[in-house]
């Protein structure tokens, strides 16, 4: 939200509040208080009638200092809040001089100059990674009575910012004006799904804002120089994440906010659906899936969406009877073919629904405000919403899934969350424009932990639509409704790589594009990107996904992908293993692994899969794909063809292939089976070192399925041979081999 009218002016109508020089300073010894008059005090007489901005300085985590900007502070507190794991058994020095306070947190301080402007520095050491100066923090009443308050923080010269959630514009947030504020809109405009208020700078620290409710950027858009974010009322808490590197900041921030879950083995194998509005029965499953063995494809997951319920009934978690006349048997026969199921639910209960009047009555909808059911017919008839405010009420919810677990169900889709009214009463009493925002978080968490407390953890999996901060607990998420076109194939990469930046991670798409049916080639090389995700499913609106619905050639081409990722798992578990662990997603922009090299800064249309593949979607039908590799010899993952960068470099692909390129000095892991991808990862595994180094040792961890001991390799390359030692775990047989250009052949 932009309040001034230029540099110098205000907007019509609007007043500003700005702190001025420190009146006074309480330390205590976990932070301080600062006393900041609105004006200038010459004496007794200018206190009276004077505002005060008090702001405190104070730690909830390593390296990571909290800022609350307060005007009035006799406000009740606000409901809910995110869930942190904030805590104050931390090192903490705080100091007050003449001339500063200061508050340090590992290699991160806040430092407050005593003096006749407002300035605070943030600073790692003695370098300032960012300030926040003379007419950084405003609190702003507008022209209707409204009250907001702001700061900025200042960015340097070549400075770019990344995050701020799943948005599918640029992926450098630069010039952008960004609202927090979660919406069905698509992927292709300036509203999300998935709003985070945490931003990424590249010079290796975080701003996260913590305020569930609509928080608005302003990212060099209204002062070129600095990202502002502004909240209504009357006080502003964010907090500052350090690094010093992008990595560092994500694994703080989700030491922070949450880390993302372990996930099953299977989850990462090739998911089908039945598509949207396609007509579709169990004779229907059986041939998609009859058609996958009999062309050799290689598929974990089946996905019953919208219309295995009956239509009106949304939801009412009961099998359309017309359709699917004995699901307990058909999921048997599912289940005995090796295949895992995932259905659709979303939180809303349509009035035709036999849910509607039992929630109605148990009081576990959400209401108005003169206790009526809140309903609209957007989506689905007199629908209502679930109200997970309520113990009860999720309690009841989750035992209708209960049900469909035990009737052999694996996992859900949890659909929809976005569309949550704010003139409503919650059950707890919680501020309706907080909960906005926040209801993703109560509804994939409540859905989340039934399968953990059913499946055990590390087996529980969503496939979920909306997000908020503190949703990356709770994976995975997609990157919802596309066109089925190469543009929108490219917003769908942006929009992924900007939630990765935001500490999500994992991340998937529907293959083909949502929306449509994509012609054959968006189609073929959206497989390649879809199996290159970190899960990958196949799905659409009105047609099926199924390969040989395009041709024949699209079959193979899934075949190949899926066989390639299904080799590399023995890698992309150890990089899923690092998501959980550390908080470093699997699907990574080029920033978080080269950091340092200025031109990877705003590339958006390749990325890197775990720290050692570069991964660049083609999309051009004709297969043309320009792509940067930084410094060193890099190697084509399937061709064993070398580049040496830095370096542009165009290249065609056919529909079977595109720029997979391993890190200089990388060793890969590859499995020994291409069949499933729950299979023991570490047995028969073949290690390939890529452009090794002479004298280089490498240690290699390949987790085990089911979070087991997994095992533990060092490769050592010398005299131009490569050898490994298993040191830890267990192995069936494995092999070392060095990959290039001459090698390889």
């Amino acid at each position: 939200m932009k309040f001034t009218d230029g540099y110098w002016q205000l907007r019509p109508g609007v007043g500003v509040l700005r702190p001025g020089a420190v009146e006074s300073v309480e330390p205590d010894e976990r932070g301080f208080t600062v006393f900041a008059p609105t004006g200038r005090l010459t004496g007794r007489g200018d206190t009276l009638n004077r505002p005060v901005v008090t702001v405190r300085f104070f730690s909830p985590a390593p390296g990571v200092v909290g800022v609350t900007v307060s005007h009035h502070s006799g406000g009740l507190p606000g409901r809910p809040r995110f869930a942190l794991s904030a805590g104050d058994d931390h090192p903490v020095t705080v100091t007050v001089t003449g001339e500063s306070a200061s508050l340090t947190t590992g290699g991160l301080t806040a430092r407050v100059a005593l003096a006749d402007q407002w300035r605070v520095d943030f600073l790692r050491g003695d370098r300032p990674v960012t300030s926040s100066t003379q007419r950084s923090i405003g609190v702003v009443t507008d022209a209707d009575g409204r009250t907001y308050v702001h700061d900025r923080l200042a960015l340097g010269v070549g400075e770019t910012v990344y995050g701020l959630g799943e948005r599918f514009g640029p992926l450098v947030k630069n010039g952008q004006a960004v609202d927090v504020w979660n919406a069905d809109g698509g992927t292709a405009s300036e509203q999300a799904y998935k709003n985070v208020p945490f931003y990424l700078s590249s010079a290796g620290y975080g701003v996260f804002v913590d305020h569930p409710e609509h928080v608005s950027f302003e990212v060099g858009s209204e002062v070129v120089s600095q990202v502002q974010f502004s909240v209504e009322g009357q006080s502003l808490t964010y907090h500052v994440v350090d690094g010093p590197t992008p990595k560092d900041v994500l694994r703080r921030y989700t030491a922070l906010t949450g880390r993302p879950a372990r996930l099953p083995a299977w989850s990462y194998g090739l998911w089908l659906s039945t598509s949207f509005t396609t007509s579709y029965d169990e004779r229907t499953v059986t041939g998609f899936i009859d058609g996958m063995a009999e062309r050799d494809l290689p598929l974990s997951v089946f996905h019953f969406d919208c219309f295995w319920m009956r239509q009106f009934h949304w939801v009412d978690f009961v099998w359309d009877p017309a359709t699917f006349p004995d699901p307990e048997g058909m999921l048997r026969r599912l289940r005995e073919r090796g295949l895992r199921v995932c259905v659709w639910i979303n939180p809303y209960v349509a009035q035709r629904s036999y849910l509607f009047e039992e929630g109605r009555r148990a009081g576990y909808l959400v209401r108005n405000p003169d206790g009526s059911v809140w309903q609209w017919d957007r989506w689905q008839a007199g629908m209502a919403l679930v109200d997970f405010t309520n113990p009860d009420a999720t309690a009841w919810f989750c035992g209708k899934l209960r049900a469909l677990l035990d009737l052999g169900v694996d996992c859900f889709k949890t659909d929809f969350g976005e569309r949550i009214p704010t003139d409503v009463v919650w059950h707890d009493g919680s501020d309706p424009q907080r909960m906005h925002n926040y209801y993703s978080y109560l509804y994939n968490e409540a859905v989340f932990g039934l399968l953990e407390a059913e499946r055990g953890p590390g087996e529980a999996v969503l496939f979920a639509r909306s997000a908020t901060a503190g949703g990356q607990r709770f994976p995975v998420h997609w990157g919802g409704d596309c066109e089925s076109t190469f543009a929108a194939m490219a917003e769908s990469l942006r929009g992924g790589l900007s939630l990765s930046a935001s500490g999500f991670g994992y991340w998937s798409h529907d293959i083909g594009g949502f929306e449509g049916t994509p012609d054959p080639a968006v189609f073929k090389r959206w497989i390649a990107f879809g199996l290159l995700s970190s899960h990958s499913r196949l799905h659409g609106s009105g047609s099926y996904r199924v390969p040989w619905a395009f041709d024949e050639e699209a079959v193979d081409v899934l075949r190949h992908f899926t066989r390639l990722k299904l080799r590399l798992m023995p890698y992309l578990a150890a990089a899923a293993e690092e998501a959980h662990c550390d908080g470093v997603p699997m699907m990574r922009p080029m920033i978080l692994e080269f950091p340092d090299d200025p031109a990877v800064a705003h590339l958006d249309r390749q990325y890197m899969l775990g720290p050692d593949v570069l991964v660049a979607p083609v999309f051009d039908a004709d297969g043309e794909v320009t792509f940067y590799v930084p410094a060193g010899t890099w190697t084509h993952l399937v061709t064993g063809a070398q580049v040496t960068g830095p370096a542009w470099v165009t290249e065609r692909h056919g529909f079977d292939s595109l720029p997979v390129l391993a890190r200089p000095g990388a060793v890969i892991p590859f499995g020994s089976t291409h069949e499933r991808p729950d299979y023991e990862w570490a047995d028969g595994v073949r290690l390939r070192l890529f452009a090794p180094a002479e004298g280089q040792r490498t240690r290699v961890r390949i987790p085990s399925p089911g979070g087991g001991p997994g095992a533990e390799f060092e490769v050592r390359y010398a005299d131009g041979a490569a050898t490994a030692a298993l040191l830890a775990g267990a192995s069936a047989g494995y092999g070392c081999a060095v990959v290039g250009s001459e090698a390889h052949r």
